[in-house]
C-alpha cells in the first residue's frame, strides 16, 4: 500500500515552522537538518519510495537510535550506581530501554502525536511511539552526534521522564509479557524446565529451563527455583526478541507450519 499522494504532499510541505517549534520542545535544542528527524517520525506503514524505489521511514533509524540508547543508559547507571554488580546494571538497563517503557516515555513527551502512519496501522502496533523515539535519539546522533544524545536523554532523566532509581525497584515479569506476545500473534509456546545441581558450585539443587516457541529454543535460564529458572530464560528470549527484527516473520512461518502439519494428521 502506498500513501495517497495528497496526504504525503501534506506531510512534506506542512508548515515547517510548527514541526520546528514541536521538536525544539521535547529536544531543548534546534535540529539543523530537519529531514532526517521527519524521517524519524515516518512509521513504515506509509510505505513511501524514494525515486530509486527504496523505502523511506524510521526503522533504520531506530536501530541506530537502539543501539545508541543502550550505550548512553549504560554509561550513565555506570557512574549512578559504582558499587552495583554486572546483573543489577544489565537488568536496570533492560527496564529503561524495553519497548514498553519507551512507548510511555513518547506518549510523556508528545512525540506519539507527530509519528506518521497509516490510519490501520495504530491499532496493529504498540509500540509505534517507543520505535519513534529510537528513531529520534538516531537522528539526533546523526545530526549532532554522540555528545547531544548523551545529553538529550540526561536531560531527560533530570527532568524525571527517566527515573533510574525507580526502574531498580521496578519488578518485570519477563514470562508474562513473553507470554503476552505469544498470545497476540498466536505462537505455540511451551517450558522445558529439569533440575540439576550445577549452579555456582552449590550442593543445593537449582533449575534449568527452555522456552520454546513454535519448536525453537528462544532463551534458556538457570535458578534457584523453577519459577526463576524461568524468568531468566522469558528474559533471554525477549532480548532475542528485541534485538531481531526478522524474527518474529520466521515464527509466523513456523506456525503456519505447524498448523498444516496438524490438519494433516488423522482425526
Amino acid at each position: 500500500m502506498r500513501m495517497n499522494p495528497i496526504a504525503y504532499l501534506k506531510f512534506l510541505f506542512a508548515p515547517k515552522e510548527e514541526l520546528f517549534y514541536s521538536l525544539y520542545q521535547i529536544l531543548g535544542f534546534k535540529p539543523r537538518h530537519l529531514d532526517l528527524y521527519k524521517q524519524a517520525l515516518m512509521h513504515k506503514s506509509l510505505s513511501i519510495r524514494d525515486n530509486d524505489g527504496h523505502q523511506v521511514n524510521n526503522e533504520r533509524l531506530e536501530f541506530l537510535g537502539d543501539a545508541i540508547i543502550e550505550a548512553v543508559v549504560s554509561s550513565l547507571l555506570y557512574r549512578q550506581f559504582p558499587k552495583a554488580h554486572e546483573g543489577f546494571l544489565t537488568t536496570t538497563r533492560s527496564k529503561i530501554v524495553q519497548r514498553n517503557t519507551l512507548n510511555h516515555l513518547s506518549a510523556d513527551l508528545g512525540l506519539d502525536k507527530l509519528v506518521k502512519y497509516s490510519l490501520h496501522t495504530e491499532s496493529h502496533n504498540s509500540y509505534i511511539g517507543g520505535n519513534a523515539f529510537e528513531a529520534l535519539v538516531g537522528a539526533i546522533y546523526l545530526d549532532q552526534g554522540y555528545k547531544r544524545s548523551a545529553w538529550f536523554i540526561k536531560r531527560l532523566i533530570d527532568r524525571g521522564y527517566i527515573r533510574p532509581e525507580a526502574a531498580a525497584r521496578k519488578e518485570i515479569n519477563f514470562k508474562s509479557h513473553l507470554l503476552e506476545w505469544c498470545q497476540k500473534y498466536k505462537l505455540d509456546s511451551t517450558y522445558l524446565t529439569k533440575q540439576d545441581r550445577k549452579i555456582d558450585d552449590s550442593k543445593e539443587p537449582s533449575f534449568y529451563s527452555q522456552i520454546l516457541i513454535e519448536g525453537n529454543t528462544l532463551g534458556t535460564g538457570r535458578g534457584y527455583s523453577k519459577k526463576e529458572s524461568h524468568q531468566r530464560a522469558s528474559r533471554a528470549a525477549v532480548e532475542r526478541i528485541k534485538r531481531s527484527k526478522h524474527l518474529l516473520h520466521s515464527l509466523e512461518k513456523d506456525r503456519l507450519i505447524r498448523l498444516v502439519v496438524t490438519d494433516m494428521l488423522p482425526k
